[in-house]
């Protein structure tokens, strides 16, 4: 399930790296001790729609929103409940309505655009790497990484494959930082190809790793 959250436009301009602002207002509404803060898997968010940007900053446009997907629908209702109590986010910016939807009927091949960028990391040695666009081995890398998580899940993890659209010419890698951290990423349209429900996981809990920080949602 997901839930589209319309938002009042803000006082003043929202740094570009706003995402740990976004993790920040998320946690709030999920409350603390829960268990699911940070970890992949449980949920994901896209970063906000419709904005403009200026010199200073961000700025949200009308019909600016963002979305957050969840697996479990005890969590969504959590949020839902936590918005209730405090919609307000920063710089003005307030959420104004919330949407549920639920997940679409979804066929055995599936095409997506990326809501945020999605991080991929590989251990080699002693050595944490970035995979992305750039490297042959990003379907590869992006597929065992999404098929691990399917398993996490105890969900089926055999015949998940998932790939660059050969359709459009678009790819772009994004330096995020992240804490202080910086990541490549990387954001391009893709296919799915798997069972309704393979599909369906990685529609509410992204792709990649650290989408309980705002990586990976797909639109």
């Amino acid at each position: 399930m997901r839930i589209y959250l319309s938002l009042r436009k803000n006082d003043k301009s929202i740094p570009f790296n706003y995402q740990e602002l976004l993790t920040g207002v998320i946690h709030k509404w999920i409350g603390k001790d829960n268990g699911v803060h940070g970890k992949s898997g449980h949920y994901s968010f896209s970063w906000i729609q419709n904005t403009i940007a200026s010199k200073k900053g961000i700025n949200l446009k009308d019909g600016a929103y963002f979305f957050i997907g969840t697996y479990k629908e005890s969590l969504l209702k959590q949020i839902i409940k936590g918005i209730l109590e405090d919609p307000e986010m920063f710089h003005g910016v307030k959420v104004n309505d919330v949407q549920i939807k639920n997940i679409p009927d979804f066929s055995s091949s599936e095409k997506f655009l990326m809501a945020s960028p999605v991080l991929l990391k590989i251990k080699q040695e002693d050595k944490i790497s970035h995979v992305t666009l750039e490297d042959n081995n990003f379907e590869e890398v992006l597929t065992e990484s999404f098929k691990n998580r399917l398993e996490k899940a105890n969900l089926l993890s055999e015949g998940i494959s998932i790939r660059l659209n050969p359709e459009t010419n678009f790819r772009q890698t994004k330096l995020v930082t992240y804490k202080g951290i910086k990541n490549r990423t990387s954001l391009a349209p893709i296919i799915i190809e798997g069972t309704p429900e393979q599909i369906a996981f990685a529609w509410c809990t992204g792709l990649g790793n650290s989408t309980g920080i705002g990586f990976g949602a797909l639109k």
